[in-house]
């Protein structure tokens, strides 16, 4: 029995690779540092893991973006746009890398990043791989054998990480028209081929292929494009241990495929879907040589593993097949999860007796081991005290009164089919909301935060110290805010935000607020490339004991003639971007957030604020993987924005936002919500998101992105005009917003205050070319 960890989170454990990169992007730090910097964080990763006793370490999960970004460099799927910059510049891969990711615009070179979207169910984002019908491939990067030769010269028992070759294209994009991207194989696969090649010859002998995409709905034709990229692996490289990796969900009607694979080892996520070991283990598999990877430990949630939930899937795995035959892993990459528990020092923040139901990636790690140790029988003592250990810290969990309110399972029973319902359909509360709001054709807006400067982070952390009073705090705050208010009115901005400069984050914010949660220090997880952010614990029934955002919404509506939005997450945000309860139904769960944030809203529009806003960019990130379970998701989860926002009368305009997802699937279930706006993500897909909404002839209206907020590079106007000029072809212009792709909060006042500028300057030309049409 051996143990193995599919992978570790990158950004470091005081978020040492966020800081290097961003000094470094602002022309702060060499980029020897900042290759050191990335280096340290390995080598620290690899040595905690060792010395937790992880037999098969993994190398190359390290990225200083996005490993699907870091695939498309090594096989050399540069997009044609970058070829000048790299011929005239010679920048370096670093650099190419982030020009991929971010965009480039100086030195006269003006070049769009590439598109981002979701990692699978998760709120991780990967760059998306871009295909030519004409595509050629070649090793262009081998980061991958760099990396493990560095882990076996440190002296680690290294096992190289990759995304597979099939996942690989079927995570990529067409880029034009008559072909799929599935054809490129033949091309791509003697690439994959090369790297392997190399590290079969440096003495790889254990290499995992990551193939997420084998947990979805694949088509027959997709199912033998694994088979036959499988046999020819096989075929060329005998000898080396191919360890194929699917996580997230079970194998569904792939799982023949699956087991068919001529590979030495087959992960399953058995937290995701603990089911399909009966599948296997009632199947020939049994009688052939392949391994199981048992996937038992959390990869994705923070709550400490069961042992004896493990020990008894461990258990029967043995009894079929034999100790030898059995790996002990994490469900997943340990990606998302944070890095260490022991760095949570602070108890006011998160309480022992909470503290002691959770793990982080470090002590998942310690849970791996102890599982093998106690499946095993090696170490019988010391494994023993463990296990007594976690079944007591378990038990410790499951009576505590902290978790249940009564109050608020009251409530969510006496919910009512009147309570997820507006007043009136949308064709008559636009009529009224246009007599009460008077808005211009083409209205502009931003999604809600502005730029958290230095000087307004440093102000938060010093009220936390005590180094500012709540006074001073709350004075800095108001000049900010007041601000933002006078300069959006300058630059003719319609409906105004606040600016959100209070708001440490867009969930951690409201989570701070309501009971139910609780939060760590150090709690960090990637979101994308530098972005990290620090989810909620959700512990217990959720409620709000007093408003959360009415005080500095009502202060900047007071400042100004012109609507200021109140700005809320929504219920299925807040519950996917948080580490959420596993002892109840998520829906559950997230209708108790719902009613919150629905007497949050009440309480805003009772104050005067006729535009809320809910965002929702996490509701198409939660689908579950497999279209057979889309429908019992999609209920609830549309239900929970109903609740939140179906408290307000007709005048009162409910907005929402959604970012970075493919809608064409679940139009519908959008137009369900019944948001009088949405805001989408388009700029980086060219307005390509435009088509679900075209297609399905979305009722409501819509404010298509046509700024890029999450490259620094500024928009023209004649860009932005020409997105909204695609947008108007498909969606008529009296249904159409202007605004950015979501929030401003990671970008700089200087690009910030440009690219809105010449946003309200796109949409004044647009009513001038237009209007007269329209009217």
């Amino acid at each position: 029995m051996q143990t193995h960890n599919l992978g570790y989170p990158r950004i470091g454990s005081r978020r040492e690779l966020k800081k290097a990169s961003e000094q470094y992007w602002a022309g702060k730090l060499p980029v020897q540092q900042l290759l050191q910097t990335g280096k340290a964080i390995r080598l620290q990763n690899w040595q905690l893991q060792k010395n937790a006793g992880i037999d098969l370490i993994p190398c190359n999960d390290f990225s200083f973006y996005d490993q699907v970004l870091d695939t498309s460099l090594m096989v050399g799927a540069i997009p044609e746009r970058y070829h000048t910059l790299m011929e005239e510049k010679q920048l370096p891969d670093i650099d190419l890398l982030f020009a991929m990711a971010r965009g480039y615009q100086q030195d006269g070179f003006d070049i769009t990043a590439m598109e981002m979207t979701k990692w699978f169910d998760t709120n991780y984002h990967y760059i998306v791989p871009e295909f030519t019908a004409n595509q050629k491939f070649s090793l262009y990067c081998n980061k991958t054998l760099n990396e493990f030769r560095e882990a076996k010269q440190a002296a680690f028992n290294a096992k190289p990480v990759l995304l597979g070759p099939v996942s690989y294209l079927l995570l990529g994009k067409e880029k034009e028209e008559g072909f799929h991207r599935l054809e490129l194989i033949g091309r791509l696969l003697p690439v994959y081929l090369e790297v392997l090649k190399q590290l079969d010859e440096s003495n790889a002998h254990y290499v995992q292929l990551d193939e997420p995409c084998l947990s979805l709905n694949l088509s027959e034709k997709e199912q033998e494009v694994f088979i036959k990229t499988y046999r020819e692996i096989k075929q060329k490289l005998p000898n080396l241990h191919i360890i194929l990796a699917s996580y997230f969900e079970c194998y569904g009607q792939n799982l023949q495929t699956a087991l068919s694979l001529p590979v030495q080892t087959i992960h399953l996520d058995l937290v995701r879907c603990p089911l399909q070991l009966n599948d296997i283990l009632s199947t020939d598999f049994v009688k052939a040589k392949t391994r199981l990877s048992l996937g038992v430990v959390d990869g994705r949630n923070i709550w400490k593993n069961d042992f004896q939930q493990s020990l008894a899937l461990i258990s029967k795995a043995v009894g079929k097949i034999g100790t030898e035959r059995i790996w002990i892993a994490p469900s997943c990459s340990l990606l998302h999860s944070p890095c260490d528990l022991d760095m949570e020092t602070d108890e006011q923040t998160l309480t022992p007796q909470i503290k002691q139901w959770l793990a982080f990636a470090r002590q998942k790690t310690d849970e791996v081991v102890a599982l093998k140790q106690l499946a095993s029988g090696e170490d019988t003592v010391a494994a023993n005290i463990k296990l007594q250990e976690n079944i007591r810290a378990n038990a410790s969990r499951s009576t505590s009164s902290l978790i249940h309110n009564p109050e608020v399972k009251q409530r969510v029973n006496a919910i009512t089919a009147k309570d997820d319902r507006r007043e009136n359909v949308f064709a008559v509360r636009k009529i009224k909301q246009q007599e009460a709001l008077q808005l211009p054709l083409f209205p502009t807006t931003t999604i809600g935060s502005f730029p958290q400067t230095t000087e307004v982070r440093s102000w938060r952390a010093a009220l936390k110290k005590g180094t500012l009073t709540q006074e001073q705090y709350n004075e800095r705050i108001a000049k900010e805010t007041a601000e933002a208010i006078r300069w959006q009115e300058e630059t003719g901005i319609d409906v105004l935000v606040h600016g959100e400069f209070e708001r440490n984050d867009m969930v951690e914010y409201f989570g701070e607020q309501l009971d139910g949660f609780v939060f760590t220090k150090n709690g960090w997880v990637q979101s994308y490339g530098s972005r990290c952010v620090k989810p909620p614990i959700i512990y217990g029934d959720v409620s709000r004991p007093a408003p959360m955002t009415l005080k500095w919404t009502a202060y900047a509506q007071s400042l100004t003639d012109r609507w200021v939005k109140g700005m809320l997450t929504g219920p299925v945000t807040i519950l996917q971007w948080s580490f959420v309860r596993n002892d109840q139904p998520r829906s559950k769960t997230c209708t108790q957030i719902a009613l919150a944030i629905r007497d949050e809203v009440t309480d805003l529009e009772k104050a005067g604020i006729k535009i809320i806003q809910i965002d929702e960019p996490a509701i198409r990130e939660g689908l579950p993987l497999r279209k057979e379970n889309w429908q019992q998701y999609l209920q609830w989860a549309v239900r929970a924005f109903r609740i939140a926002a179906g408290g307000v009368k007709d005048e009162t305009q409910i907005h929402t936002h959604m970012c970075y997802s493919e809608f064409n699937d679940i139009i519908q279930n959008i137009a369900e919500m019944d948001a009088d706006v949405i805001t989408i993500e388009c700029s980086r897909s060219q307005m390509e998101l435009l088509n679900a909404f075209s297609d399905f002839k979305y009722p409501n209206d819509i404010g298509p992105g046509v700024y890029d907020i999450h490259s620094p590079r500024v928009p023209s106007k004649d860009e932005m005009i020409a997105l909204m000029e695609k947008a108007i072809a498909v969606i008529p212009a009296e249904q159409l917003w202007v605004n950015p792709d979501c929030g401003l909060k990671t970008r700089h006042w200087e690009e910030t205050k440009k690219a809105l500028k010449a946003m309200v300057e796109a949409a004044n030309a647009l009513r001038l070319s237009v209007g007269e049409n329209v009217l």
